[in-house]
């Protein structure tokens, strides 16, 4: 069976900046205050009437194939992972399809959140190696600063959401590159309410009223304590799992890209990796949280700064809404 490789990275994040100092103006925070907790400076929001969830992903798209040096024609197949897509139906994968000159290729959507990305990086591995498609196009983005609560009574993940796009193409692997060495999937649904947005649901009388607006609903609510107590161990857990299905010891690792979901979760990883700062890679700290694609974004800014050359050993991990977590472990 062949193996499969990351060909090309892109992202692209909206224009719109904003800062500590300007959400301090929407509720009642402050830059001390978030830096404390999260780690970021700053975060991109979308704007509207500007930025759609499939402009973004075009942007990162473009960039990526550009670096793979694959054209559009040679896409065999799309997995695009977004909790915002643009529409309720269809997914985003559909739209994606049609901006750019693809064939009449499938587009799968995944809804995994923070470890969508791992997942639909799974998913191609599988596609590749069977010989089923010869290039998938991966995808992970979001707008999320449309659906949170920018009240201090939702300013714990108002805070730390952002938007942003990033796309990676995946093919086969030549001659002796590893390329990924395995992917390793999670999810405990007991604790789906600790991170969700639970509306518009099909569940209800109707998926959209007056009374449900007023309810407050639709905005994303966030167990914090709850998440990073999860969150520390399953980060942990699954990228042991990674090292030791392959044999291999942390000191292996050439870089970390974990989901940028606080920069605190992330240091404390590290620090139980025993990893030094030059082999964890984060930029939380001017990006926020975009969920699906953070790592996508992570590893194109990474493999930008030359942080990331061929024949590293990466290591992917991700933890979120579910709950889900994964990681990859994967050649350069």
């Amino acid at each position: 069976m062949r193996k499969s490789r990351i060909l090309g990275v892109g992202h692209y994040v909206p224009e719109r900046v904003v800062s500590n100092d300007e959400l301090s103006e929407m509720m009642d925070t402050n830059d001390e205050w978030i830096v404390e907790r999260t780690g970021i400076k700053t975060r991109h929001w979308f704007t509207p009437g500007v930025d759609t969830v499939t402009s973004l992903s075009k942007k990162a798209t473009e960039m990526a194939l550009e670096r793979a040096g694959v054209t559009a024609e040679e896409i065999d197949f799309i997995v695009f992972a977004t909790v915002t897509p643009d529409y309720f139906i269809p997914g985003n994968g559909v739209l994606l399809q049609r901006e750019l000159n693809f064939g009449n290729i499938g587009a799968l959507d995944i809804r995994n959140a923070c470890s969508g990305f791992i997942y639909g990086l799974s998913i191609a591995d599988q596609f590749v190696k069977t010989g089923m498609y010869n290039k998938v196009l991966v995808v992970g983005a979001e707008i999320q600063s449309s659906a949170l609560d920018k009240s201090d009574e939702g300013r714990s993940s108002a805070v730390i959401f952002a938007d942003g796009a990033g796309a990676v193409v995946v093919g086969a692997a030549e001659g002796d590159h590893q390329g990924i060495l395995s992917t390793h999937l999670h999810s405990q649904g007991q604790h789906a309410e600790e991170l969700y947005c639970k509306d518009p649901g099909s569940s209800r009388d109707v998926r959209l009223s007056p009374e449900l607006i007023d309810s407050g609903s639709f905005f994303l609510k966030m167990n914090g304590n709850a998440v990073f107590k999860h969150a520390v161990v399953r980060f942990m857990e699954v990228i042991e799992e990674a090292l030791d299905h392959n044999g291999l010891d942390k000191s292996a690792i050439d870089l970390l890209v974990p989901h940028q979901a606080n920069l605190r979760i992330s240091q404390y990883i590290q620090q139980k990796l025993e990893l030094p700062d030059d082999k964890v890679f984060n930029n939380i700290m001017h990006m926020g949280n975009t969920t699906a694609a953070t790592i996508p974004i992570a590893l194109s800014e990474a493999w930008e700064q030359g942080k990331i050359k061929d024949g590293d050993l990466i290591c992917l991990a991700a933890f979120g809404s579910g709950f889900t977590w994964a990681s990859a472990l994967l050649q350069w």
